[in-house]
């Protein structure tokens, strides 16, 4: 095997997905993915620390991507509007990645292991939003609290736009998600208990 691997990452993610659907995340071993990947091993361990992680690669990038988003919200905007403004940005991010998105959902979907990976993705996007808010000078029980709303809007509009079958944009999802939060916030107490 040639010790010049061209895209060896990009091939290990790709045979990964493949063999997860095809087989199973628990079914499915590095060597097979690093077969179908025609690497060895070994290669597949300086890209990933386990099977998990190579659904998970590129988290970084987007937690970077939507704090950097927060941080451009315009000055004035309140801490939801806000977390709305870097959600909306990431629409472009997740639409033009739209097939690897859903195969990707309905893998992790079938894992309980994974969901919990992505449970803990989510929390590390509140602890990474939380700071950011506060030095745009929100009081930091309120900057968490508008962390983890935005968060779960982040969550409940990828599952919405997962299932959308228009194919609707991802912002759209976040709009209406962020709509339904303001209803609900807007409910007096005894309509929100029916």
């Amino acid at each position: 095997m040639s010790r010049w691997e061209p895209d060896a990452l990009g091939r290990l993610q790709a045979a990964a997905i493949e063999l997860y659907a095809e087989h199973g995340y628990e079914q499915t071993t590095v060597a097979e993915i690093a077969a179908r990947a025609g690497l060895t091993e070994r290669t597949y361990f300086r890209h990933f620390a386990d099977k998990r992680e190579v659904l998970f690669h590129g988290s970084e990038m987007l937690q970077e991507a939507l704090v950097t988003a927060l941080e451009e919200a315009p000055a004035g905007e309140s801490p939801l509007d806000a977390i709305g403004y870097g959600l909306r940005r990431l629409g472009p991010f997740f639409d033009e990645r739209r097939p690897q998105s859903l195969r990707r959902h309905a893998i992790i979907r079938s894992s309980h292991e994974l969901q919990e990976r992505e449970m803990l993705k989510r929390s590390s996007l509140v602890a990474a939003l939380t700071p950011v808010l506060e030095r745009r000078g929100v009081e930091p029980d309120v900057a968490r609290l508008a962390a983890e709303s935005g968060i779960s809007v982040f969550h409940l509009a990828y599952e919405s736009w997962v299932a959308d079958q228009r194919g609707r944009g991802y912002a759209e999802h976040v709009d209406e998600t962020l709509a339904s939060l303001r209803a609900l916030a807007a409910a007096p107490a005894a309509a929100s208990l029916r």
